[in-house]
This record gives C-alpha cells, structure tokens and sequence, in this order.
C-alpha cells in the first residue's frame, strides 16, 4: 500500500471533532440547496463548517445487527455528503489559506483525499511515478493540492503552538481531543515519510508549461451525473476554473521554498535552493501582479524570508560592499567584529536603510551577552547606543531611557565618541533645518544634564557645537552652566514611610526630569518623583512638560491636593494614561490608570469614582480597538458597568460629557436596543442628551418593522433632531431706528448642539442606526421649499413630510451635514448600496454629474458581484436609472443615454430616439451597439445612419438586429437572457470608464 492509500484510509476512519448541531445538513441534501445558501452574504453556517459537518456525516461508522462497529458504508447518502463537502471547497476556489486556517489536519486530510479520488487519482499508485504533463488537467492538480498541503503541513508543525487554556474535565471531550490529537500525529508521521515525494512533484510541476484546472461546482456536478462527461471535458482542457500556469509556479515556488528553508535548520546547504525559490516567486508576482485571484501570497513574509535567505546564504561571488547592511551586520555579529558593527550604524545615521527596531534588536542582543558576564561588551553597548540615539535625534524622537542609564558616568572617551558619532551623522551642507535643529538641541541638553564643567566646555568648543549654534545661544549657555549652582541639597527633609524610597544624590533634577517625561512606568514615575522632592521643594513638577494635560474638570480636583508629591503624582499618572489612551497604547494607559486608582483610594472617593469612570472609558476603547472590530461582543461585565455608568447619581463627581456620549454608542453599536428603550432610568432621559437620543434611535430601531402609524418614536426623534438643526433669532434695532433679524448658527434650543451631534453619530458603527440617521438628515434635506432634486434614501417614509416653520431651521448646515455623514457612512461600509446612491444623488443634485455616476454604478456593482448578477430592483429603481440617463446625456454621451433607456420598466423611446438624433457625442458611438437588445431603436439606428448615408454604421446596427437572440420569435426567456447580458456587459463597461 502506498504512502498516499494508508494516508487516505487513515483520513477515512476518522470522525471530525465538531458535533453537529441541527440537521440544516439533510435539508440542503434534499432540497439540493446548497448552492443559494452559499451565495448569502454571511452564510450561517459558514462553508467551512459545512464542510466539517459533511465529512464528519459521510465517515460515521455503522453498527449492524450484532451491534459491530463497521466502516462507514458506501452507499448514495454518504458519496453524496462526500461531494456536497467537494462543492464546498470548490466554492472556496480550494484556497489553502481558508482551509487550512478553519480546518483540522484530519478533516484537511480527508477532503483531499476526497479530491484525489474523484479526480482519477488511481489508487496505490506513488504521485512521484505520475507524469504530470500526460495526466488531465483537473487530476494533476488534485496531486499538485494534495502535496502543496503536505509540505506546507508539514512546515506548521515545525512551528511552536500556544497551548490552549484547559477548561473544565470533561471524559467525553478529552477522549476526542486525545483521538483528534493521534490520528494528527499518525497523519503528520505519513506526510514526513513521504516529503521527498511530494517536494519532487512540485519540482516537476515547475516543469510544466500548460494551464491547469481544478474543479468548481459546476464540473463536480457533472461528475456525479456523468463520470465519463467531465472526464473528457477535463482531456480537452475546457472544463474546471483555469489557473495559469505562472500563478501555479508561483504558488509552487513559494511553498517549496518554506520546506526548503525548514529544512535548512538541519542543512544549511538547502538554504541556497530556498532563496533561489523565493527569488523565483518575487519575479512570478511581478509578472503576474500581485492581485491575482488564483494566487495569495503572504508579500510580507516573502520579503522576510527573503532578506533570512541573503543573510544565511550571501551570493559567493558578492564583496562585502554588495552584501546588504542586514547581511554585513550578521556576520559581524557571528564574527564578534563588532567595531564594524559600529561603523555599519554610523554609516547608516546618513542613508536610514536600516529600521530603527533592527538596530534595537542589535542592541538588546549585545546587553543581554554583556549582562551574562562580558564586561568588555560595556563599552560596545554605549557606543551602539550612543549611534541609534543620534538616528532617533535626526528622525525627531525622543531620547531612550537607556542612553540616560549608559551616560550616567560620563567620561572623556565617551563624550569624544559621541560628538564623533554626531559629527559623522549629519552632513551640514544638505541637511535640513529641522535636521541641524534636532542636532543642536540634543547637544545643548547633554551639556544641560553635565555636572563636570570640563566635559560641557568639550562639547561647546567643537566644531559641530559652533556651527549648529549662534555665538550668543552658546554664550548663554556656557554663562548659565557656570552661574549654576550645585544640584544636590543636603539639608534633605525625611520623607514620610509611606514613600520611604531614598533619593539618588548623584542624578542631577534636569535628567530626573527628562526621564519623567519618557517613562510610562507608574512605579518609576512614583520613584522619580520622590528623588525630585528630595533634591527641592519649591517646583511643581506637574509642570515640567507641557504635553500633560488633564480635563478642566478634572485639574481643580486633582490641584487641590495639599501634598506636593501626591498632588504631582496623580496629576501625572492621568496625564500620561490619557496620552496613552488617545495613542492607543491601551496595556500602558491600564497600567497608569490603576496605579492612579490604588492611589487616590487611600484618600478621595470623589478621584477613585474618576478613575473608575477614565478605566471605563479605557475598556471601551480597548474592546473597540481590539476584538469589536471582528465582530465579537463585548464581555457582560462591560455592558454591566457601562449600565452602572449611565445610572450613576453620585452628587460632585466631576464628569467628562465624552464618557457619557461613549457609553450610549457603545450601547447602540452593539443592540443593546431593549435597554435603552424599556430599562432607563426616567431621571436618565431629562439629564443627559445622550441618554435621550440613544433612546430614540433605540426604539426608532425597534418599531421600524412595525406599521406606520405605530411609529411614534420616529416622530419624536425628527422633532429633536430639528430643533437641533433650528437656528436661534434675535433682534437688534439700528442705528436708523429700523429693527433687523440676526439669525445664530449655533441654537441653544435643541438638547445638544449640532456640531455634539456630528460628533456622536460619528462614533457609530451599527449599520441600522446609522442608515436611520443618514434617512432623517436627507428627508430633512429634501424638505425646504427650493430643493430641485431630492436625495433618496432607506426608510425614509417613516419621517413626516413638512416643518410648521421652515424659515427656523438651518438647511445650509443640514446640507453640510449630509455629506459629512455619507462619507463617515461609506467609512464604516464602502460596500452598502444605499448609501451609495445617497453619495451619487448628493452629487447629482450639485451638478457633478461624473461622479454621480461614478458612485450610481458602484451602487449596482457591489451589490451584484460586479454586475454578473442581476442588480436588485430596489438599488436601480426608475429614478435613479432617469438620473443616470441625466448624467450621461449633460455629458453628452448620448448613445448611453440610449442604451440606459431600455433599463426603464417601459422603455422611453422618445428620449432614446432624441438622444440618437444628437451627432456631438462624446462616447464610444456604434461600438455600444452591441449592447442594444432593443430592437425598435436598432432599427431606428439603422433608419437614421441610412438617412444620414453612414453606410459603415448602418452595417453595424444591421449586424446588431441580426443577431438569433433577438428574434421576436424567441421563447421569453431567451429574450431576457439575451437583454441580461447585454445589460452586464454594458454596466461593466461604464464601470471600467467611470471607476
């Protein structure tokens, strides 16, 4: 028995992990509706379940009479299961990424093998002994999937895996995994054994220079019905999804590459044929380019393969001039010549080839060697140090905490090798201004943070130091680090024991202070600031950078505190988690926010009750950053807190109103509707807008499946949503005694401004509410008297239809409003139809009638896979295909208006002829009559080109009419056939013009 046959009756007496759940399977099985549950948006369950689920139904074992286990019979049922699980994978175009990322090695296992079989694969037979350019097309690359997925299975075990968290002991469960987990191990002993096989069939497969096919549903149907039907189709190269044969290469390529790379750990030699693979595939992608749909290949880890493989392996015949700096830097590392190594960064200060993370790596690594004992590396580690400072100067970062520990006892030999290092970084003829100004300003703060006078006058009288600096800023400062008195007072008060950490005498206030500023650990911070009280008392160190800030309402408090260090320390920990959070470097602002917390618990429930509200606020954002983004919902003990939140009364808590505007939208974007509209609190909806206006939306969202008249919500929520867009009025008599109308943007009427407003929708994310929203706004829109051309829009008949007092509101800001809500809209979804034809009407009504159609037909691609499905009725209604129409006759494309008029529930005639009349236009004429199916307007084409003596024209639309499809004799459904496809053609066309 072959490699392939054991593996494959190993994969067939398996039982994938999943249970089932229901028996959607039986239903799709009888009612053959596999296909349409595929075509959904999101399917549920997703295909890749089906799969499982499939597979996991055909190899159930039996158990006859006398209550045997048997092997899966092989009867109608189970070959049927087995293919519905083929179609599957067809559907997902046997993208290996999808499958192998969702399924199990055995489950993987068998649906390949399944391939293999249905495929002609003869059984028994080695796949190194098959030649690949006499088999069929689909059957070789059956083989070709089956051995790209062993080597590449084979690659993944190679790789460390996190150990899931164990739950609770379950018998059952922990037998099926402990199954699941030999019958892996069993697989994965068969692959290895035959990874010399499999690597000389993709080696072969290199050879070959025709296209391959692999199977889609259509062939594996015919299959079932007719074995010998698909077979010779597949002999003639006409049946299957094509895969060209560089995109195959390609693909070859790359997995070949990853075994020989794995491989190189035990034999460096194989290195060599894994960069020439690599290599291979950079010229396949940029052949083939790098949007092909056949051919998925991760282009970032490529490039790191890539640059592993110049490093391990440089080219024989290279100098070390050719050798990249990645490959130089490696082998002097390996060499210990690390003077090079120096060289090589300070080279790099000018060119900026290297990342800063690189040169860090480098660092880290030669610390960690002299922390092990190597105390001649010390002196290396500065000066490396000392060269990626200076490139973080010149980039305009800030300077690390470990340049400050490194220069704490600075010497002459240090100093010389920095102004060196500084010296040789810049070059002063070609640098910028805001090169030399970084420069300068980190040579004046190293001479800021000297003691030793001697070493400031080094840096002053160098060369570097006098060009950067003008004759007057150096004599300031040479005159102010001579006046300055001695740093450390030793007349030090004791601190109390609670912050019974001792002072460090020899570290200066101006490095304490620089490295307050960097630091964004709390206990250091803490440990800073206590060295800093004790050095002096008369600064407020709150003060030392003004990048800390602090909410007003916040600062009273927290400057209220009477002890300097705690006042200091409070201050500073919420300054810098709130710089965090908005950076969203969310583990950083945790680790402050609760060193805050711990803090002020000790002695103010009024700050303790901030800092929940700030941690709150960080939890939010935390999920929305991370896990909310895919989908997943938020922990019950958020939505709990977010709950207690929203019913807080405690009396002089201050308050930030962006909390409150957060807790409500994330209440809204994830359904928590029943909440909102039944649980509230009363006092809730009088005190906070917000609170107000999530209900609405909340309940607007509820009743929208409702009737009509049951919609009062929807009411009320346009009368707020006006009186926020309501301008304010007053009067002011003139000078002439004549009294005149002022009118006030910004209205006070209304529970919040309108600019809040804005900035609360735009928080959202739940597409319901924003698609109510952006209704209510444009029904706004559409209302005011002079309004030309109304702006369509989902739902909005549930708004009413007039305003008592037109003149109140304010339509100029309702029309900027719906813009900015449009764009935010299509930010969140680029791919919701109506919201594009709400973008395209938005244009249309401002005479930009090429982007109006730019954005009309993307409407109908997006929702119809670009146009190979029928667009839906309700996206091309009669409007918007009349402003299309619009459009492309003011564009003076007027055989498209032609075209479009046949797109009309009954066709229009008199503007299709109209616009044929017109000899000016711009478009691409009687090459479009192929795409007419109309035949009353190619025969007036033809009428109209013979009038006009366009014999060569006149040929065309002839040409065109004569076509059997649209023979009036036609049953009806060939008709439509013929019409949707010239419709698809036409609408591909214009998209391939407009997009």
């Amino acid at each position: 028995m072959s490699a392939e046959a054991a593996d494959r009756e190993a994969a067939t007496s398996s039982r994938p992990c999943t249970p089932p759940q229901t028996c959607w399977f039986e239903f799709l099985l009888e009612e053959s509706l596999l296909e349409k549950h595929l075509r959904k948006p999101c399917p549920d369950p997703a295909p890749v379940q089906l799969i499982v689920q499939f597979l996991e139904q055909a190899s159930k074992p039996s158990v006859n009479e006398q209550n045997q286990v048997q092997p899966p019979p092989d009867n109608k049922r189970n070959r049927i299961l087995k293919l519905l699980a083929l179609k599957v994978a067809a559907h997902l175009k046997w993208d290996l990424d999808i499958l192998e990322k969702s399924l199990s090695v055995p489950v993987l296992n068998m649906l390949l093998n399944e391939l293999l079989c249905i495929s002609q694969v003869p059984p028994g037979t080695k796949h190194v002994d098959m030649d690949l350019a006499t088999l069929p097309p689909t059957t070789a690359m059956a083989i070709l999937l089956y051995n790209r997925w062993a080597i590449r299975t084979i690659v993944q075990s190679s790789f460390p895996v996190k150990q899931a968290k164990p739950g609770p002991p379950q018998l059952s469960v922990m037998n099926q995994m402990q199954q699941e987990k030999e019958l892996t191990e069993n697989i994965l002993k068969v692959l290895k054994e035959q990874a010399s096989d499999s690597i000389l069939v993709l080696e072969a497969a290199l050879k070959l220079n025709k296209d391959l096919y692999v199977h889609t549903m259509r062939t594996l149907d015919l299959l079932a019905m007719e074995p010998g039907m698909v077979n010779g189709e597949t002999e003639s190269s006409t049946a299957g999804l094509k895969i060209k044969t560089e995109e195959m290469q390609c693909q070859v390529c790359y997995d070949l590459g990853a075994a020989y790379f794995q491989q190189g750990s035990t034999n460096s030699a194989v290195y060599e044929n894994a960069r020439e693979k690599f290599f291979r595939t950079k010229e396949l992608i940029a052949e083939i380019g790098s949007l092909s749909l056949h051919c998925t290949i991760d282009e970032k880890r490529l490039a790191g393969y890539c640059q592993a493989c110049d490093v391990l392996v440089p080219s024989s015949d290279s100098t070390s001039q050719q050798l990249t700096p990645y490959s130089q830097v490696h082998i002097c590392l390996r060499s210990g010549n690390y003077q090079e190594v120096i060289k090589i960064f300070v080279e790099d200060n000018l060119a900026f080839s290297l990342p800063v993370q690189f040169r860090q790596s480098v660092l880290r690594e030669l610390c960690q060697k002299a922390q092990q004992g190597n105390e001649a590396l010390d002196e290396i580690c500065f000066k490396v140090c000392a060269c990626n400072t200076v490139r973080d100067i010149l980039e305009g970062r800030t300077i690390g905490v470990q340049f400050n520990q490194l220069f704490l006892r600075p010497n002459k030999e240090k100093i010389d090798f920095l102004l060196e290092v500084c010296s040789r970084s810049i070059n002063l003829e070609k640098a910028s201004d805001s090169l030399k100004g970084n420069m300068a300003a980190f040579l004046k703060n190293v001479c800021l943070g000297l003691e030793d006078l001697q070493y400031v006058f080094m840096i002053s009288s160098h060369e570097l130091f006098i060009t950067l600096l003008k004759d007057e800023e150096r004599k300031l400062l040479v005159d102010q680090m001579r006046k300055r008195s001695p740093r450390v007072n030793l007349c030090i008060k004791p601190v109390t024991s609670f912050y019974d950490i001792p002072a460090s005498a020899s570290v200066n206030i101006g490095q304490l202070e620089h490295q307050l500023i960097l630091s964004v650990d709390p206990w250091r911070i803490r440990q800073i600031l206590i060295e800093l009280h004790g050095m002096t008392s008369e600064r407020q160190f709150w003060t030392v950078s003004n990048k800390w800030e602090v909410p007003s309402v916040y600062s009273g408090v927290i400057l209220g505190i009477k002890d300097n260090l705690t006042r200091d320390l409070v201050y500073i920990l919420m300054a810098k988690g709130l710089h965090c959070s908005t950076v969203k470097d969310f583990p950083h602002a945790k680790q402050l926010f609760a060193a805050c917390l711990e803090l002020v618990t000790e002695f103010s429930p009024k700050l303790r009750q901030v800092m929940l509200n700030e941690m709150l606020l960080l939890d939010i954002h935390t999920h929305e950053a991370g896990t909310g983004q895919s989908g997943e919902r938020p922990p019950s003990d958020l939505i709990s807190r977010v709950r207690g939140y929203l019913e807080m009364r405690l009396p002089d808590i201050p308050l930030r109103q962006v909390i409150a505007e957060e807790c409500v939208a994330f209440m809204l974007n994830w359904r928590e509707n029943e909440y909102l509209t039944l649980q509230v609190p009363a006092f809730l909806l009088q005190s906070n807008p917000y609170v107000k206006l999530g209900q609405l939306l909340a309940a607007t969202c509820k009743e929208l499946p409702g009737p009509k008249e049951s919609r009062r919500t929807a009411k009320d929520l346009w009368e707020v949503v006006v009186q926020i867009c309501s301008v304010s009025s007053q009067h002011k008599r003139g000078n002439d005694g004549r009294v005149s109308l002022i009118k006030q943007r910004e209205s006070t009427l209304g529970i919040m401004y309108r600019s809040e407003l804005l900035s609360f929708i735009k928080k959202l994310r739940e597409p319901l509410v924003l698609t109510i929203i952006l209704s209510l706004f444009v029904k706004l829109h559409n209302v005011r008297e002079d309004i030309v051309n109304d702006i369509t829009a989902e739902h909005i008949s549930i708004w009413p239809s007039s305003i008592p007092n037109l003149q109140s509101v304010d339509f100029e800001a309702v029309a900027i409003t719906v813009k900015e809500l449009v764009r935010y809209a299509l930010g969140v979804n680029p791919d919701s139809h109506s919201w594009l034809v709400i973008q395209a009407d938005i244009y249309f009504a401002t005479n930009q009638y090429s982007a109006a159609l730019h954005y009309y037909l993307q409407a109908g691609a997006v929702c119809s896979d670009f146009f190979n499905k029928t667009v839906p009725p309700d996206v091309y209604t009669d409007q918007v295909i009349k402003r299309m129409i619009k459009c492309c006759s003011l564009l003076n494309c007027h055989t498209q208006v032609a075209i479009l008029c046949q797109f009309l529930r009954e066709i229009d005639y008199k503007t299709a002829f109209k616009s044929l009349q017109e000899q000016n236009s711009h478009d691409a004429m009687d090459s479009y009559y192929d795409y007419i199916w109309d035949v009353t307007i190619l025969e007036y084409l033809t009428y109209l080109h013979h009038k006009r003596g366009e014999t060569d024209k006149r040929q065309i639309a002839i040409k065109a009419i004569g076509q059997t499809e649209l023979n009036a004799s036609n049953p009806e459904e060939v008709l439509q056939l013929a019409a949707q496809r010239r419709k698809k053609k036409f609408l591909q066309a214009m998209a391939k013009l407009y997009f």
